[in-house]
């Protein structure tokens, strides 16, 4: 899974932040992501907020980015944990605050399984604040296991999740 793809594939990341200004963390790791090798930012969605998935902990900003690629899963996985690192990210407990999170949510209609990524990413499917972010980017979008975006949102309500302004 780590040898060059022949082919530029639509990729779709979740970016989310709780910590360090959650909106400029979110910007600059756009910017980081469109400067990586083998990939072109294409699209990006409006920015969310929502409330942490454990109680007592800031709000969270998400949004949801589209890239082209011809890296490997494994490789943007590398490179996406990397902007995260520099970003100082911490990883001490599941779901907990965080300065960034970088999530491969679909790579193009590939099904993964593998201990360090899968894809679609679990518990996509009931997360208002990956779903809308992606339904702006893709609408009537079919994931690669024959789930629909459309019916995923029907399932998910937009309860509690909030749509920033643009300048945000």
């Amino acid at each position: 899974m780590n040898e060059p793809l022949l082919t530029t594939e639509r990729v779709y990341i979740g970016l989310g932040s709780n910590l360090a200004d959650p909106a400029e963390q979110l910007r600059s790791a756009l910017k980081a992501m469109a400067q990586l090798s083998g990939c072109e930012l294409t699209s990006v969605s409006s920015f969310y907020v929502s409330d942490s998935l454990l109680p007592g902990q800031p709000r969270f900003t998400n949004a949801v980015a589209a890239l082209d690629t011809t890296l490997t899963p494994l490789s943007l996985l590398d490179a996406l944990q990397a902007i995260e690192l520099d970003q100082g990210r911490e990883r001490h407990e599941r779901w907990g605050p965080r300065t960034l999170d970088l999530d491969i949510l679909l790579f193009g209609n590939r099904l993964i399984d593998e201990p360090r990524l899968k894809v679609p990413h679990y518990h996509m499917q009931a997360r208002a604040f990956v779903l809308y972010p992606l339904a702006e980017l893709a609408p009537g979008l079919t994931l690669a296991d024959g789930r629909e975006l459309d019916r995923l949102l029907d399932d998910c309500p937009f309860t509690g999740l909030e749509r920033l302004p643009a300048e945000a």
